[in-house]
């Protein structure tokens, strides 16, 4: 799938593809299914409601602020499409109020504060390389993973830091891969040397156009293409990594190219990019990189914290969605055509697996004063963003909101949250003039970025239908 960038006549078929690609065929049914409300009465209302991803991210915005200190994250069940919140504490009247909301809830033992906290006793004590570490709403703990080259000493110090958390409150998972920004990949964009992915066009604060890839991917060149040694197209406006997101603005050198707001997934098909939103634990999604194509998979934390050896990174989203080198900067979508998120890094590649994390959009055009499309319907449910703020995602009070506890917020529902806030673009450049699909151009992983770190994760919510198909290797 190649992103196209035309001046004055062509469209640009933005967000992050591969050029021959074959993309597996996505049906794209509408997604956001309506709540069920059939029946009337108390009875029928404190039964639980099925769900749309993006109704139940606006539901637990509201529940997150009701229940206070009693919240403890919320997280979406796509199969039953029901949202689940978890309830600290033995108040009966918080329960029937979940439920009376059309969700169900949960008891759990830690809350959103106290997750928070624990997130933030790991930032002191284990800011380890290859280390990551995001809240799981569905466990109602902090998922700490540390990838092969944690081991001797530093193993022991984050099981220290573990421990000292006390019992229940996190858990760590071994992962065969090492973190790392998958510099080198969407449609494929070239500078310096290095590959990247364009993942959504916007429309900048001035009103030209532009488009948003990973900021480790800015901070390794200034100047991009569309093809290995090509003749610069955009110039990169602002970039972010390592520190609070991984994220770059970059503004087409001709204001008169038409960028178009949709992602090209291959085989001559697009997927209109309509808003942008925060994600949600259990949210299905969909990836596209010029170096992997399109694949898909489901969110398993917000806010994340990842250590990248070049330097952490927080408030990013985990997904189980695989990448690899190349693929940085490329769009993570869903079903209806919500921006979610920006490859930033993570571990394994597409044959094996393994842990990927995404800048959330929302945060990324709140920082950088830009919009999806003409930035009508930004923000849904939240609000676009709120200034970097990592977290949030789907949920309005803390960042979790529907999705998880621990990031911060904590009852923030301003964040980005909303489960499809700001909308954004497709992708911007293309891989035109040759270079997408392949990677040319060099690079390769690496990168400029350093590690990242998320903070804790959080929920989501939300669902898309699957695809999977690769893509060239980068």
């Amino acid at each position: 799938m190649s992103h196209r960038r035309i001046s004055k006549r062509k469209a640009i078929l933005a967000g992050a593809g591969a050029v021959g690609v074959a993309a597996a065929a996505i049906l794209l049914p509408n997604a956001n299914a309506s709540q069920s409300g059939s029946g009337s009465g108390s009875e029928a209302r404190s039964a639980p409601e099925k769900l749309s991803a993006a109704s139940a991210a606006q539901l637990v915005q509201q529940l997150g602020e009701k229940l206070g200190e009693a919240y403890g994250g919320a997280y979406y069940d796509a199969d039953k499409q029901q949202l689940v919140v978890n309830v600290v504490g033995n108040d009966n009247d918080l329960v029937v109020q979940v439920k009376k909301a059309g969700a169900v809830a949960r008891s759990v033992e830690n809350s959103v504060g106290e997750l928070k906290a624990a997130a933030g006793t790991l930032a002191q004590k284990a800011t380890i390389p290859g280390t990551a570490w995001a809240v799981d709403p569905k466990t109602n703990q902090i998922l700490v993973t540390a990838d092969r080259t944690v081991s001797g000493g530093k193993w022991d110090r984050l099981e220290t830091a573990v421990k000292s958390l006390g019992d229940g409150m996190a858990r760590i998972k071994k992962s065969a891969g090492e973190f790392k920004p998958l510099l080198e990949g969407g449609d494929a964009i070239f500078g310096g040397g290095a590959r990247c992915s364009l993942g959504f066009n916007v429309t900048t604060q001035d009103g030209s156009p532009g488009f948003l890839t990973a900021g480790h991917c800015g901070v390794a060149a200034k100047q991009w293409s569309e093809a290995a040694n090509g003749q610069p197209i955009a110039t990169v406006e602002a970039a972010t990594f390592p520190g609070d997101g991984d994220f770059a603005l970059v503004k087409y050198d001709d204001p008169a190219t038409q960028a178009a707001s949709a992602v090209d997934v291959g085989n001559g098909q697009t997927v209109q990019i309509k808003q942008a939103a925060d994600a949600a634990v259990g949210q299905q999604v969909f990836r596209m990189g010029s170096t992997t194509g399109l694949k898909d998979g489901s969110v398993t934390g917000l806010n994340a914290t990842v250590n990248y050896p070049e330097g952490t990174v927080t408030g990013l989203i985990q997904t189980d969605v695989c990448a690899e080198p190349g693929d940085s900067g490329g769009s993570l979508f869903t079903q209806d055509g919500s921006a979610v998120g920006l490859t930033s890094g993570g571990s394994g590649d597409c044959t094996q697996g393994g842990e990927t994390f995404f800048q959330p959009v929302t945060t990324a055009l709140a920082a950088v004063g830009a919009q999806i499309g003409d930035g009508a319907g930004q923000g849904n449910g939240g609000g676009q963003g709120n200034g970097g703020g990592q977290d949030n995602a789907a949920g309005g009070a803390d960042d979790n909101a529907a999705g998880g506890a621990a990031d911060d917020n904590g009852g923030g529902a301003a964040d980005n949250n909303a489960a499809g806030g700001a909308d954004d673009n497709g992708g911007a450049a293309d891989n035109n003039g040759g270079g997408a699909a392949d990677n040319n151009g060099g690079a390769a992983d690496a990168g400029a970025g350093g590690d990242h770190n998320g903070g804790a994760a959080d929920d989501g919510l939300g669902q898309i239908s699957p695809s999977d198909n690769s893509g060239q290797s980068g």
